[in-house]
């Protein structure tokens, strides 16, 4: 979805009739706004990997101790 959203907006901006300097402008704040949004993205996966992966211990040890 994300992939999708940042194809739409380059469409959008490559089709809009402006300087060169100002579109690559753009195009370079559009790009650095997707990353932000990633690396988000990933920071919140890795967060929720980690919690996963310490309740699936916690509960392998209550298994070993029952």
């Amino acid at each position: 979805m994300l992939a999708a959203a940042a194809a739409g907006a380059a469409i959008g901006i490559l089709l809009a009739p402006e300087k060169g300097s100002e579109l690559r402008r753009k195009i370079r704040t559009g790009i650095d706004e997707v990353m932000e949004d990633v690396a988000e993205l990933l920071a919140l996966g890795k967060e929720e990997m980690k919690n996963m992966y310490a309740a699936a211990e916690e509960e392998v040890q209550h298994g070993f101790e029952n």
